[in-house]
């Protein structure tokens, strides 16, 4: 297992970053999320989830390294912020982002192969650091 920190360059390739960066930014944007939703993905409240997604969206543009707790907060509120209606961007993803589903769903898959040692220890717990 990964327990050090990792900038985005050892693990993903360009696009697969670019998805990254661009998802996080929904949660500025037209995603909702209430303040359970974010102590749940391990943020402190809805402020420091989006406070930390900026701070996550310069860090992988930066390609600075991310600590293990930082990829599974990333890559949860991802997956909340593509998929979830309610919560996120849901139905409107292709058209705040600009990207079909089918090509993010694929995207994302990979991305899910690639960082799973980096963030196993996360695996059915809160990303708590």
């Amino acid at each position: 297992m990964t327990e050090r920190n990792v900038a985005a360059s050892e693990l993903l390739v360009e696009g697969e970053i670019e998805l990254l960066r661009r998802a996080l930014l929904e949660w500025g944007g037209p995603a909702r999320c209430s303040d359970q939703l974010a102590i749940g993905m391990g943020f402190a409240s809805t402020q420091d989830l989006l406070d930390q997604c900026r701070r996550l969206r310069s860090a992988l543009g930066e390609d600075l390294p991310l600590s293990p707790v930082d990829w599974a907060r990333t890559l949860l509120a991802v997956e909340i912020v593509f998929i979830s209606d309610l919560a996120g961007t849901g139905f409107e993803w292709s058209t705040t982002t600009g990207r079909s589903d089918e090509s993010t769903i694929g995207i994302l898959r990979s991305i899910q192969r690639k960082i799973a040692r980096t963030v196993s220890p996360y695996y059915g717990k809160t990303p708590k650091g």
